[in-house]
């Protein structure tokens, strides 16, 4: 394989602008900067000038995908490997990131809240925001989720950036969760009208004002923080590391970034996506999906009760992509340019056996989400960032879903 080294000489020593090509890295470079070209080009095509508003939404869905596909794959943010790796080898630093990203999350959140609804103390709620029902059912989605999580490998948002690495399980666990969705829409009446109907929407704001929320929010995670630092791994400092192109590509797209900085990153990309389009969720094209399927089939109906007054990765009968659908191809797409130009991109192999708990942990996920009205994107992390008590339970149960699958060694079927 050829290599070439570009701006300046290696005699007496390489240039600090010098970096080393290869053939095949030039190929990938070239692939990812093309696939970049391409989402930018497709947002830009978005835009209808007979419907302007959709067609802004539609383009800014997009790039919040992109820049959410970006940053989950360079900084590994996948809520079951975050969890598992605290689970089952003490670390703690994935964790980190979750809390940040809450913190950040809910620092915006309270600003954009103050600017919709100023009075938080009216009954009314601020719309769209992902603020749902407690209950035990909420628990027992929760944990189902996270058992899914153990099975398939990943969360729904892990798949889909892992999607972008050649993950082989990826596909067939999204498929899985097509099935889960339909599930969750034939189980859903018998819950909604003997639990769901009666269960508190508890909102935070709407009893401490916004100030009163953000302190007990930003308290909850301080306090869980410290109680993670003693999980935090050794850090080897190189303080005498010189900066080249070299160093600052491979701290850009090969090495994972760092967890702070990965979690604050997702914070604000999920305050803007609220202030623009709607809050983050990675559910609701998929479970629309499901359920347009099973409409045209006349297996459910047009209309389920209760469903379609809350707030969530809500669903619809839809022959489109929605916003959430472009978000979603944004994110696949952005992540598969960060594996091909940080050398990630892998096609794993497929067994019978890990193919089917790929998809029955998509089943459980796809059941858990619907149920949830969304999932570790939708329900907890924006839920939380909107200060509403049901992202906490759901965090906790799918916590617990994770840590018994893991006692169980499900991970490793």
């Amino acid at each position: 394989m050829t290599d070439t080294t570009v701006g300046g000489s290696s005699l007496g020593g390489q240039s600090p602008f010098s970096i080393t090509i290869t053939r095949n890295g030039a190929i990938r470079t070239g692939i990812a900067f093309l696939i970049l070209i391409g989402l930018f080009i497709t947002a830009h095509l978005l835009y209808n000038p007979e419907t302007p508003r959709q067609g802004m939404r539609d383009s800014f869905s997009l790039m919040i995908g992109v820049a959410l596909g970006i940053t989950f794959q360079r900084g590994r943010f996948c809520f079951f490997c975050i969890t598992r790796d605290f689970i089952e080898y003490r670390n703690s630093s994935g964790l980190f990131s979750v809390l940040i990203a809450l913190a950040v999350g809910g620092i915006g959140y309270a600003v954009v809240f103050g600017q919709i609804l100023p009075n938080p103390s009216r009954g009314s709620l601020p719309s769209y925001a992902h603020i749902g029902p407690t209950s035990w059912v909420l628990g027992m989605a929760g944990i189902a989720f996270g058992i899914g999580m153990s099975l398939s490998g990943a969360c729904i948002s892990g798949h889909l950036y892992r999607l972008g690495e050649g993950y082989a399980r990826a596909p067939i666990a999204l498929i899985g969760a097509l099935i889960g969705f339909g599930l969750g829409f034939f189980t859903w009446q018998s819950l909604y009208l003997g639990t769901i109907f009666y269960a508190p929407i508890s909102w935070l704001p709407a009893t401490l004002g916004y100030g009163g929320a953000l302190a007990l929010h930003l308290t909850l995670l301080a306090v869980i923080a410290l109680a993670l630092f003693r999980f935090l791994p050794t850090l080897n400092a190189q303080t005498d590391r010189k900066i080249t192109l070299t160093t600052l590509y491979n701290t850009l797209f090969v090495g994972r970034w760092n967890p702070l900085v990965t979690g604050g990153l997702v914070g604000a990309i999920g305050t803007v996506a609220y202030l623009r389009v709607e809050p983050l969720g990675v559910t609701s094209q998929l479970g629309s999906m499901s359920r347009t399927i099973l409409d045209n089939a006349g297996l459910i109906s047009d209309r389920l009760n209760g469903l379609d007054g809350f707030s969530g990765c809500a669903t619809a009968v839809v022959n489109a992509i929605t916003e959430n659908g472009w978000l979603v191809i944004g994110l696949v797409f952005g992540s598969l340019a960060m594996a091909l130009l940080g050398n990630k991109f892998k096609l794993s192999s497929l067994t019978l056996r890990n193919s089917f708990t790929a998809l029955l942990g998509g089943i459980l996920m796809g059941w858990g989400s619907m149920l949830a009205l969304g999932c570790t994107v939708g329900t907890l992390l924006s839920g939380i960032s909107a200060f509403a008590v049901s992202g906490w339970v759901f965090a906790v149960a799918t916590f617990i879903g994770v840590w018994l699958g893991i006692k169980l060694k499900l991970h490793t079927l």
